[in-house]
């Protein structure tokens, strides 16, 4: 088949390069127009352009989706199908256009998880599983019927960088298989209402204060909740140090035994207060949460480069002053 394929960041680059090197021809490229961005005000350009150059992929940057001049030229590339991966939403116009539909790939088992930050949200919750979805665009958001779903198990230490990068091959090996069956006929969707099993659990965008770690909740939480928002956008969580006030990106936790041997015998942990810290100065870091405590694993403070804790510890020394607050 031919195919147009719309996406902007490194997520969708996978995607678009397993299309490409499969049966299936990429007769164009639609990605976000460059930006300048930093200090220095410099023209970024997205990773699905560059591949696209590298590859010599006819390329289309539509400021407006709905301007006639790039309908024109969408329409004149004759596609039998369009494919989103990790890009903007498109007015019926566009998705509508193509005579076999236009299919997304998303990072959930749909329908759990429709919205912005599914990967995020899913470690969030403490889910054991995730997985990524094809299914036709419609006019509601992530709402179409599913085509393929492949599953993914999800580790009790797994970050959303990590599991980003899992969904990024085996999404894009499960849309090869989509486009597969699309080509032969095989590809009918299901209703989404007839997969849901009980409550939908939503993926809404993260903000600054969704990642901000409140240890009142159980270690369990914080440890989900660290995880989850590791590497981007980052927990964080204010922290008293040599009497001022400062702002800690947290990167990496561990959820601490509750016991521990002793010549032999188990013995419990203590169980900190809320917020306070246990240190050897060397190297741990626990935090006391509501039930159970976390080791903080590695750490940023404001001016900083995020270390390892013993590096942290290393260069600043705690005192029972310190603590952590919500």
């Amino acid at each position: 088949m031919k195919v147009v394929f719309m996406g902007t960041p490194d997520f969708a680059v996978a995607s678009l390069d397993a299309i490409n090197k499969s049966k299936h021809e990429v007769v164009g490229v639609v990605t976000n127009i460059d930006k300048k961005s930093g200090r220095g005000q410099k023209v970024s350009v997205s990773p699905v352009k560059t591949y696209a150059l590298e590859n010599n992929l006819t390329l289309l940057q539509p400021e407006k989706f709905k301007n006639e001049e790039f309908l024109l030229e969408l329409k004149a590339l004759n596609a039998d199908l369009f494919v989103v991966v990790a890009f903007r939403m498109l007015p019926e116009v566009v998705w509508a256009m193509p005579p076999k539909g236009t299919i997304n790939l998303h990072g959930s088992i749909l329908p759990n998880y429709r919205g912005a930050a599914p990967l995020n949200w899913a470690i969030i919750n403490g889910d054991k599983e995730t997985g990524a979805s094809t299914f036709f665009i419609e006019k509601e958001i992530d709402t179409g019927e599913v085509i393929d779903i492949a599953k993914l198990p999800i580790g009790e230490n797994t970050t959303a960088g990590e599991l980003h990068d899992e969904l990024m091959i085996v999404g894009a090996k499960t849309l090869v298989g989509t486009l597969d069956k699309i080509e032969v006929g095989e590809g009918n969707g299901i209703p989404q209402n007839e997969l849901i099993k009980g409550d939908e659990k939503p993926a809404p965008k993260i903000f600054k204060e969704t990642c901000q770690i409140d240890w009142n909740k159980s270690a369990q939480e914080v440890h989900d909740l660290v995880r989850g928002l590791s590497p981007y956008p980052v927990a964080w969580s204010n922290f008293t140090f040599k009497g001022k006030q400062v702002v800690a990106k947290v990167f990496e936790t561990r959820i601490t035994e509750k016991v521990k041997l002793v010549d032999g015998v188990e013995v419990a942990v203590e169980q900190l207060a809320v917020g306070k810290i246990k240190t050897d100065n060397k190297t741990f870091l626990n935090v006391g949460c509501k039930e159970g405590n976390v080791s903080i694993i590695s750490i940023q403070l404001p001016g900083k480069k995020r270390i390892d804790i013993k590096s942290f510890l290393n260069g600043f020394k705690l005192d029972e002053e310190v603590d952590f607050f919500f």
